[in-house]
């Protein structure tokens, strides 16, 4: 049986509500700067209006060239460019034409896929009376669009999968790259997620749930509140995040620079609700990452908080760090991130994956904003939660959450290397 290899992190990439920039993206992250503002639109059939964390500087035909962004649904398109970016970030090189990088793959996450191409298809149809479709629908709404790209345009020969998990699919797809390279099976993985919540029908689907903060033009940036006793839900976003993972021994190789090191993974299925979230499968996957990588709990200097800002799902997270970390916990710095960048959906692992590698790297713990000890839920206590950036501590290694509906948990954590 081959020995485990170190999997070093040697790339990181986005399209985020802040940008396409890493340093900005943390700078401001760290800063407690939300990026959640008020989406207004008259699009047909009526006006949507909800806090909303979007893209609106992204320019597909700028970071895709236009050929190639008009074969996309805008998942794919912020995916993609999140994946080339961190592809330039890792140092390595874009294929040349016909060329295959044999046993290089991709694993992708993604909750929602093309829906965007698939409600102007129904538009069409239903409210426009025209009776043909563009014979691009099928391609640009299919889940597996953006690694299919990812894969064409970079020349991954190995595997190219689509991991459909709800809100854990880009953590799982991070951890499943993990396994990958990790077995000596791939020697560079491209992993991460990508979303585009924000069609008519899913905002509205959405809604329907109960689970989304309300909020207007003035309280968009405070809407999302996570631990606090006044927390009122979710606040959706879009965007698109990826990490190029490599075996240590190829990229030392190359001497490329690693930003950090993935050590572990958990997921399970809690098996017992659809919504409602369980606190003992989120003890077990917590556990299961510890024990895959070779930690105690003692080892573990901060938790990136899956977070959502929903009653029961915030309570819940809070009760499975407790249970797990027992005496610790009161001193285990914990913060969410959505917050501030919204919930990607299938590429909220991802996001918070990048931030957790960034948090370790530049050792400052990002906050969770709208978030005091005066406000905090009591039933969220028990952890040290981090109200504003606390930068210069002492980092080595940190656990990111993801707790989806369906009952799927996943876990993954990251250790700090030397600067």
């Amino acid at each position: 049986m081959m020995t485990p290899r170190r999997v070093a992190i040697t790339g990181l990439g986005l399209v985020s509500p802040y940008g396409g920039d890493l340093a900005d993206f943390f700078t401001r992250l760290t800063a407690g700067e939300s990026a959640i503002r008020y989406l207004s639109t008259d699009d047909p059939p009526r006006p949507l209006s909800m806090p909303f964390a979007g893209c609106p500087g992204f320019d597909p035909d700028a970071a895709l060239g236009t050929p190639l962004a008009s074969m996309m649904d805008r998942f794919a398109q912020l995916g993609v460019a999140g994946a080339f970016a961190a592809w330039d970030h890792a140092g390595l090189p874009r294929a040349a034409a016909g060329e295959s990088r044999d046993g290089w793959g991709v694993c992708w996450g993604t909750a929602l896929g093309g829906t965007l191409a698939y409600e102007k298809g129904y538009r069409d149809l239903w409210l426009k009376g025209r009776d043909r479709l563009s014979p691009l629908t099928v391609l640009l709404g299919m889940n597996n669009a953006a690694n299919a790209h990812i894969s064409i345009q970079l020349g991954l020969g190995g595997v190219s999968m689509s991991h459909t998990v709800a809100c854990a699919s880009s953590a799982i797809a991070i951890g499943e790259a993990f396994r990958r390279v990790r077995s000596g099976e791939a020697p560079v993985m491209l992993t991460g997620g990508s979303d585009v919540p924000q069609a008519y029908g899913v905002a509205r689907a959405w809604g329907a749930m109960r689970v989304m903060a309300p909020g207007d033009a003035e309280t968009a940036t405070t809407a999302c509140r996570p631990f606090a006793a006044d927390r009122r839900g979710l606040v959706l976003g879009e965007g698109g995040a990826a990490l190029v993972l490599e075996d240590w021994d190829h990229a030392a190789a190359r001497g490329a620079r690693v930003h950090g090191e993935i050590i572990g993974y958990g997921t399970n299925s809690d098996h017992s609700h659809l919504v409602r979230p369980n606190v003992d499968g989120q003890i077990r996957a917590l556990r299961a990452t510890l024990d895959d990588a070779g930690l105690t709990t003692a080892d573990v200097d901060y938790v990136s908080a899956h977070g959502t800002a929903t009653a029961e799902g915030d309570a819940a997270e809070i009760a499975a760090i407790r249970a797990v970390f027992g005496e610790r916990a009161g001193r285990l710095p914990v913060s969410a991130t959505k917050s501030m960048h919204g919930h990607l959906l299938g590429a909220a692992g991802a996001i918070e994956a990048i931030a957790t590698v960034l948090a370790l790297r530049e050792r400052v713990i990002p906050p969770t904003a709208n978030l005091g000890p005066d406000t905090l839920d009591p039933a969220c206590g028990g952890v040290d939660h981090v109200y504003t950036g606390r930068p210069g501590v002492r980092l080595r290694t940190a656990l990111s959450n993801s707790f989806a509906f369906g009952g799927s948990n996943a876990v993954l954590a990251f250790r700090a290397t030397a600067h």
